[in-house]
């Protein structure tokens, strides 16, 4: 096996996994804090694409683009809370996924009015549109490893946010008993649209991030959605640590298993029967580790600490 191709791989992995737990962590607040299954969390990340996408070709700017579109995805997120969501909280889950659903269909409606049914191909500045050379000669692109920083960087604030801060303590109590916290005097409606907005925005900058590589597209949600879902439950649902562990791991195997799943079946089957498993068995292994991990520790990875 080639070392450098398996280190480029490994870093593949990491920036799919850093991109998986920015979408999996709002989703992960939303559903621990409030109880709420949120299908529709896909599509803040194809608005922050788009909106990310239109102000890059306004300001000229990628960087300015990401950080204008920030606050503006977060707007959208707390009119979305409180015009549907807010109503649907009492609710039992097959409403949250019905009407979640319905969401999911407004927004790509609504992106295709404002944006058109084409994608759009968001341009890097030319200091991120090129390779790096790392250690050993391995070469590697700029933009993917400004993901790794960036993303490693917002998973540092994450968690200085949830274990360091007030904010982060009524979250962290809201996780574990949200009657004791509503009943202590807190405003659970504002700690609520907080949460939302900032699952919204999380989910917007994953967006914006891999736009450059795929093109904001619309439904480009709609199937990472069914991946973050795996995330948090192998992690353990409320868990933030839990998300970014199950993050990572996940985005390892699966970029692992599709570039080197083949080479190993070759060792005990035919290269035609390798190269046909391969693919198949690949795009079955998250599913199959979420299997085990529901078998052996239905609770998850890392669950949060409950009383």
């Amino acid at each position: 096996m080639d070392f450098s191709l398996f280190v480029v791989q490994l870093l593949n992995g990491l920036q799919l996994g850093i991109l998986l737990f920015l979408l999996a962590s709002g989703l992960t607040l939303t559903f621990g804090i409030m109880d709420f299954v949120n299908l529709a969390h896909g599509s803040f990340y194809m608005v922050g694409a788009f909106i990310c996408a239109t102000l890059t070709f306004a300001t000229g700017s990628f960087i300015w683009g990401v950080l204008l579109a920030i606050p503006l995805v977060a707007v959208v997120g707390l009119a979305t809370e409180w015009i549907v969501i807010r109503n649907l909280y009492p609710r039992d889950h097959l409403d949250h996924v019905l009407a979640t659903f319905g969401l999911i269909l407004v927004f790509d409606t609504l992106v295709q009015i404002v944006w058109g049914p084409a994608g759009i191909v968001v341009p890097l500045p030319a200091w991120l549109d090129g390779q790096v050379t790392l250690p050993g000669d391995i070469v590697f692109p700029t933009f993917r490893l400004m993901i790794i920083c960036a993303g490693l960087l917002i998973a540092g604030g994450l968690y200085y946010l949830v274990n360091h801060t007030r904010l982060g303590m009524l979250i962290r109590a809201g996780a574990s008993n949200r009657t004791m916290v509503g009943a202590l005097g807190i405003d659970i409606k504002t700690l609520f649209s907080g949460v939302f907005a900032l699952g919204a925005v999380l989910a917007g900058i994953a967006g914006m991030l891999i736009s450059p590589i795929t093109e904001a597209s619309i439904g480009m949600g709609n199937e990472i959605i069914i991946t973050a879902f795996v995330v948090i439950i192998i992690g353990g649902i409320g868990s933030m640590k839990g998300a970014f562990a199950a993050a990572l791991l996940i985005g390892l195997i699966d970029t692992m298993g599709r570039s080197f799943l083949d080479d190993i079946f070759k060792i005990v089957m035919s290269s035609e029967a390798a190269e046909t498993a391969a693919p198949a068995i690949s795009a079955m292994l998250i599913y199959i580790l979420m299997a085990v991990i529901l078998a052996v520790r239905p609770q998850g990875l890392f669950p949060p600490k409950v009383r």
